[in-house]
């Protein structure tokens, strides 16, 4: 797929899926928009990715969670590159718990990270998208979300509140030529995934139908899909990525 020219927007970029959908996109042409909680970790992998594909890349050091921090960022990406085309919500955290130990901190650190924060990005962006009658949205939600998981109350509501943003919003926008999609990535072999148990993490396995786990990869090729010309007639929709976890 080619990019060459679009302007990418991808929170959560530090690591794992977000910053293998950066590279992704940059393979194929695109100038790219990093953040991550960290200023200095956000330059630093935009300028290797600037020298590594060629492209043009910005990062910066955002709190998601704050419309302010995020309406500056995006001011400072049109600012930058003129423009912004495809907008990427990867960022999220987990704070797990079963729900009676589950304290009212990690319920709203969850929300406000994982939910709150594509409000923040969405509004600041589609008003651009809006001048361009052009964009194209892709929400990173989860499994979790659809099928749900003990001791992932918080985690799996916020998920599940991106499915139902991305579908409304869609309605909202389909007009404007502005598409709204979401994936939903089952257990990825992650920074996160790495964390888990070895017995919870095979039992895991032996229950997804294609017996492995999911790579970054797999999750990048789909978001390129969605905001690929190719896709230009696909809105409102969830994409699991999940070897058949969920079906």
């Amino acid at each position: 797929m080619n990019f060459k020219d679009k302007t990418v927007v991808i929170t959560g970029a530090s690591r794992g899926i977000g910053r293998s959908i950066a590279e992704s996109f940059a393979k194929e042409g695109a100038n790219v928009a990093l953040c991550s909680t960290n200023d200095a970790k956000a330059k630093a992998i935009a300028k290797e990715i600037a020298t590594q594909y060629g492209v043009q890349a910005f990062g910066k050091g955002v709190d998601i969670r704050a419309f302010d921090s995020v309406s500056e960022f995006i001011k400072d990406i049109v600012d930058e590159f003129g423009k912004i085309d495809i907008l990427v919500n990867n960022a999220g955290i987990t704070k797990d718990n079963l729900l009676l130990r589950l304290d009212e901190t990690d319920w709203n650190d969850v929300i406000e990270t994982n939910l709150n924060s594509i409000f923040n990005t969405t509004k600041s962006v589609i008003k651009f998208m809006l001048k361009k009658k052009y964009g194209r949205i892709i929400n990173i939600s989860s499994v979790v979300g659809l099928m749900g998981n003990p001791g992932q109350s918080n985690y799996a509501a916020s998920k599940a509140g991106m499915v139902a943003f991305s579908k409304s919003i869609a309605r909202e926008y389909g007009k404007k030529n502005i598409t709204i999609n979401a994936v939903a990535p089952g257990f990825i072999q992650t920074d996160m995934i790495e964390t888990l148990p070895k017995e919870y993490l095979d039992n895991i396995i032996d229950n997804i139908p294609m017996v492995r786990l999911g790579m970054p990869e797999d999750v990048s090729r789909a978001v390129m899909f969605l905001a690929s010309d190719d896709a230009s007639y696909i809105t409102g929709q969830v994409l699991s990525i999940d070897g058949g976890l969920y079906m």
